[in-house]
Parts: C-alpha cells; sequence; structure tokens
C-alpha cells in the first residue's frame, strides 16, 4: 500500500529539478552551440543534418516504443508545412543570423515569439482581439526590440548584422505562425512521430536552401573542425532529443504555466553563456532591452490563457 501510494504522489523533487535544468539550460546553450557549430559548416547544411538525424532517431525510437504509425496523406502534407514553418522559416533565421548577430541577441529576439503567437491569432487565427494588458505587453515587448536592434553596432555593426536581426524577427513570425496553424490540422496521433516527420521535412527543407544559397560549393570537410562536429552532436543529441524529451515529460507531470517558464529563462541563459564563454557584449542597453522583453514575456505567458497553453509540443522551441 505504501508502495502504491508513493507511485502516485508524483515525481520526485530531484527528477523535476533535473527536467527543468535540462530545458532551462540545455535549450538556453542552443544558442552559443549554433554559433560554434557554424564556425566551419554552413548554416543551413549544418541545420539540415542535424534534423535530419534527430528526426530520423526520434522516429526509430517511436517506431520501436509504439509500433509502426498509421500515416495518412494529410500527416504528411501537415507536417511538410508545419516542418518548413517551424525549422525552415524558424530556426533557419536562427542560424542564418548567429554568422553576423551574438547568440544572446539571436536568443532575445526569439523571446519575441510568444508575443507574435499573440498577434497572429488575432489577425489569421481565432480573431480574438487581445485585451489592454496583452496589448501594452506586446508594445512594451516591441519597444525593447526597437531599442535592442537600434543600438549602434547592432549584431557586427554592418548591413548584415541589421539582416540578421531581421531574419531572426521573420523566423519568430514563421515560428508563431506554424503553432498557430499546428492547432487546426490533422497530425499523427503519437506526438513524438509528429514531430520526428516536422523534424525531417524541415532537415530536408534547410539542406535544399543550403543547395539553392550555394552553400555545397562553400563546404570543405578538411576545414571542418572538431569543435563545430561537437556542437553539431551536442545540438542532435541534447537539444533535439534529450531537452525535448524532458519537456515533454514535464507537460505531463507539471502544469503548462510551469512549464512555459522556460520562454523567459532561455534568453537569460543565452546572454550570459554567450557572454561568459564566447565573450559577446553585454551593454546596459542589452539588459534593459532583455528586461523589457522578458517582462513582456512574462506577462503574455501568464495573460494570454489558451493561446500559449493550446501549442502542440514541436512548436515550443526553434532553436
Amino acid at each position: 500500500m505504501v508502495g502504491k501510494h508513493a507511485a502516485q504522489a508524483g515525481p520526485g523533487r530531484s527528477r523535476l529539478v533535473l527536467g527543468f535544468a535540462a530545458v532551462y539550460l540545455i535549450w538556453g546553450s542552443t544558442y552559443l552551440a549554433i554559433r560554434i557549430a557554424i564556425e566551419t559548416i554552413p548554416p543551413f547544411l549544418m541545420a539540415g543534418v542535424r534534423f535530419l538525424i534527430a528526426g530520423a532517431l526520434l522516429y526509430q525510437w517511436a517506431v520501436v516504443h509504439r509500433g509502426a504509425p498509421v500515416l495518412t496523406s494529410e500527416h504528411r502534407r501537415n507536417t511538410a508545412l508545419l516542418g518548413a514553418l517551424f525549422f525552415l522559416g524558424g530556426n533557419g533565421g536562427v542560424v542564418w543570423a548567429e554568422q553576423w548577430v551574438p547568440s544572446g541577441l539571436v536568443a532575445l529576439l526569439i523571446g519575441m515569439v510568444p508575443l507574435w503567437m499573440v498577434m497572429v491569432d488575432w489577425l489569421w487565427g481565432s480573431r480574438l482581439r487581445p485585451g489592454p494588458v496583452l496589448i501594452a505587453g506586446l508594445v512594451w515587448g516591441l519597444l525593447g526590440v526597437a531599442l535592442l536592434v537600434s543600438a549602434a553596432g547592432f549584431g557586427t555593426g554592418r548591413r548584415e548584422g541589421v539582416l540578421g536581426g531581421l531574419a531572426v524577427l521573420l523566423g519568430g513570425i514563421s515560428w508563431a505562425f506554424g503553432s498557430i496553424r499546428a492547432r487546426g490540422v490533422g497530425l499523427p496521433p503519437e506526438t513524438h512521430v509528429g514531430t520526428a516527420m516536422q523534424m525531417l521535412w524541415g532537415g530536408l527543407f534547410l539542406l535544399l536552401a543550403g543547395a539553392i544559397t550555394g552553400e555545397l560549393g562553400e563546404l570543405d570537410l578538411s576545414m571542418v573542425s572538431l569543435r563545430s562536429l561537437l556542437a553539431l552532436l551536442y545540438l542532435i543529441l541534447f537539444g533535439s532529443l534529450i531537452a525535448f524529451s524532458a519537456y515533454i515529460w514535464l507537460l505531463r507531470v507539471t502544469s503548462p504555466a510551469q512549464v512555459a517558464t522556460y520562454a523567459y529563462v532561455n534568453p537569460v541563459v543565452a546572454l550570459l553563456l554567450g557572454w561568459a564563454l564566447a565573450r559577446e557584449p553585454l551593454t546596459g542597453r542589452t539588459i534593459l532591452a532583455a528586461l523589457l522583453i522578458m517582462s513582456a514575456v512574462v506577462v503574455i505567458t501568464r495573460r494570454g490563457g489558451s493561446r500559449s497553453q493550446a501549442l502542440p509540443e514541436a512548436s515550443r522551441h526553434p532553436t
């Protein structure tokens, strides 16, 4: 009786701490890992390889543990669409921008995704008009973005840095569109299968983007460093598989509101890691912009109600 009661009491505190640590620290560190990976591997090709391998491993795991899924043409069509929005648009914008924009600043801009979701849902989704508090949060967050990107020397201080910042913002909007779209389309009933298929499609699209932009001609395997390869391996195993598995588990054993705290912890972790390990600048202006953006995200995630809690698992993290 005691053993049965203990089994029903829920996960132990240590397991919860490890789960949140994985989501907070691993996903927060992926921005720096991307920067290291693309030092010697072209960005779209790197991301394409990452998601093809991660998607294949996740799909195989799902087949072994759940059995071969029954997939329809609708499943394939919808996972292809979401793979394009999430991984080609969302992650593609991130990896391309990190050639010029510091990883911590990219993480801050990606932190705006909950705000974009409210706007996309309002204009193209449920048409539910945000209340005064949500509108105030949107304006507050946009002020933070304006403060960040208007700084002299943003990114490289050149045209590429500005374009990189714009690519991250557009990538976040693409991710928001995918998140809203995923609510109303037919997907495989098994979460891991649907996520794996989106990764596989996204990986294919990213490789195609790399081919179109000439990255195949730029790739020199003899020049790929061990440092970049280890970063890519970290992104596959830790960023795409371990942290995602921890995230799924946390959604089952804790509340969505608790799990959603990753949205404003990850950018802080990314900023600190970029500053400590990659010597990325951490100025007073950046800190003020971070406070504006993160406080706006807190307002959006806590007052957004069903907007933030009805998201599919695969739509939660662009990196």
